[in-house]
């Protein structure tokens, strides 16, 4: 049986459609466990290890050890900060983004090298710490296939990164988009507005009318479960569907 559970509800680190500007909050993506036959899938473990591991216990019960798979929605490093958590699942990443992350780790790398013992500054560790995992990431990632497993697929939506992609899951009679930052928030969705920085601000905007074209439901990249404002589906969702 095929369900999903929002582990965190991501946030932006200001949100331009309610008048904020600089940093008001800390921003990290919308993390979400998707289970499938045998397969357990974390998207976007963005919050810090020491967060994200009680958060999972509270939300799921689920162990980290048993999460077979991790999806990187994009490169972007907010997206895996916790990614540590799970050694023993494989990690996805869209084609395009992989290969942009495999083309800077020579650069990260030899910042990785700075003797990190000479740093007693916690924020000076905690950047070393993050550029360790950085690498790890660019080491162990592979290309996304286009099913991760039985009613999940792989839903490209380039344009905020080349390689920015979503899952597609589907049960009877609704369908359901993990959007990573594609469509950030419901304001966002119900504006039709895309996140910046942008890389293909066109590409972005088609990527944001096929998703709103297909899906039924989102889990918004920075936001919370969004019905489609252009469906009339909650109610089958509802009674067909599972989620928390």
């Amino acid at each position: 049986m095929l369900q999903f559970r929002v582990i965190s509800i991501g946030t932006l680190g200001a949100h331009p459609l309610w008048n904020e500007k600089g940093a008001v909050r800390e921003a990290h993506s919308t993390t979400t466990l998707i289970e499938s036959g045998n397969r357990k899938i974390i998207v976007d473990p963005s919050l810090p290890p020491q967060i994200l591991q009680p958060r999972m216990h509270s939300r799921t019960g689920v162990k980290c050890e048993e999460i077979t798979d991790v999806f990187l929605t994009s490169k972007n490093p907010g997206q895996y900060r916790g990614i540590t958590l799970f050694p023993n699942a494989t990690w996805w990443m869209a084609a395009a983004d992989r290969e942009a992350l495999a083309a800077v780790s020579e650069e990260v790398e030899r910042f990785a090298e700075v003797d990190e013992m000479q740093s007693s500054d916690p924020k000076t560790r905690g950047v070393i710490d993050f550029v360790k995992t950085s690498l790890e990431v660019g080491r162990r990632v592979k290309d996304a296939p286009d099913r991760l497993a039985d009613g999940v697929d792989l839903f490209p939506l380039p344009g905020v990164t080349a390689g920015t992609a979503g899952l597609l899951l589907s049960i009877p009679s609704s369908t359901i988009l993990v959007t990573g930052d594609a469509i950030v928030t419901e304001e966002h969705l119900v504006q039709g507005r895309i996140t910046t920085p942008c890389e293909d601000m066109k590409r972005a905007q088609e990527s944001f009318r096929e998703a709103v074209e297909i899906a039924d439901v989102f889990v918004l990249g920075r936001d919370n479960v969004v019905f489609n404002p252009m469906r009339g589906s909650f109610g089958r969702f509802m009674s067909e569907g599972k989620q928390d």
